[in-house]
């Protein structure tokens, strides 16, 4: 990994896309994940919960309702393991997280954060979410946030790791670091940047303004807004919603979730070799026969 480090930036991009689960961070940049975990280990609470369904969704759940679903020092943990574990679904396509009861989350459990109050210690966790929601956002899966009750500080970053928004009609995303004297750290402030462009962001995050579900929808931050408030409900709307943009074979969805990766991250000259490389994987496959023997070309 150290070499991999010393190779030029546009090359450590190219590779860190085609292995899938390299993290961003390592001990070359001061970052000691085991030692970052022993710390976390110190704060318990929660689950992150996971199902994987037979049509190739997953369904990732934050679980820590008594807290607004905050993230205890565990269930970062365990955010990290259920990733390792998607990006070994060969057989998903699609993934919608979601926070238990009906809210979304509040961030980082202010236990964690008043007892790791050293700025060595934030950069620590810092870099562990980073590493962490990268590889989250690299995954194979067209992702879906499921935003029910409130997405506050962390919460909010962790939806714009994912490639769709979905809210319902009481629902409000707010980064609200300014009022906690930080800025976003676990990668929200830049994916944000991408999302709704460097102005409405710079809006967004230093009015610390509160999104209900039309202004999200108005500024681009969001893609629908679900009828349904109903836990039960709503998860059903989002899968059917989530859906459109998964039928058809794993093989096919997985490359072009990660031909779109690629191009996020890499310059024109290599997005357009990976995009080959890719083609590479499902050309003259199952599906691709398939489809010329039907001659539906553009038939529905």
């Amino acid at each position: 990994m150290a070499s991999l480090l010393k190779t030029s930036p546009n090359a450590v991009k190219k590779r860190l896309l085609h292995q899938i689960g390299l993290s961003l961070y390592n001990t070359s940049h001061g970052f000691h994940e085991e030692e970052v975990k022993k710390k976390l280990e110190q704060f318990p609470g929660g689950s992150i919960d996971l199902q994987k369904e037979n049509n190739g969704i997953g369904i990732l759940t934050l679980n820590n309702p008594s807290k607004m679903n905050a993230f205890s020092g565990v269930m970062m943990l365990q955010l990290l393991e259920k990733v390792i574990e998607l990006e070994n679904w060969t057989e998903g396509k699609g993934l919608i997280i979601r926070g238990a009861k009906n809210t979304f989350s509040s961030g980082s459990d202010l236990n964690a954060v008043k007892a790791l109050g050293t700025p060595e210690d934030g950069m620590a966790i810092c870099m562990f979410m980073q590493n962490t929601l990268t590889r989250f956002m690299r995954l194979p899966l067209i992702s879906v946030a499921l935003v029910q009750g409130r997405a506050l500080g962390g919460g909010a970053e962790v939806t714009t790791a994912c490639d769709f928004r979905l809210m319902t009609t009481e629902s409000e995303i707010r980064f609200v670091h300014k009022e906690m004297g930080i800025i976003p750290s676990w990668g929200g402030a830049t994916r944000l940047v991408e999302i709704i462009g460097g102005r409405q962001a710079l809006k967004v995050l230093s009015g610390a303004l509160k999104l209900d579900s039309e202004k999200a929808l108005n500024i681009g931050m969001v893609d629908d807004i679900l009828p349904s408030s109903d836990e039960t409900e709503c998860l059903k709307e989002a899968q059917e919603w989530l859906q459109q943009f998964i039928k058809g074979p794993p093989e096919v969805i997985r490359a072009l979730k990660k031909s779109v990766s690629s191009c996020k991250e890499l310059c024109l000259e290599e997005a357009l070799q990976r995009e080959r490389d890719l083609l590479g994987t499902v050309w003259g496959g199952p599906a691709n026969l398939e489809a010329v023997a039907r001659k539906g070309k553009f038939n529905k």
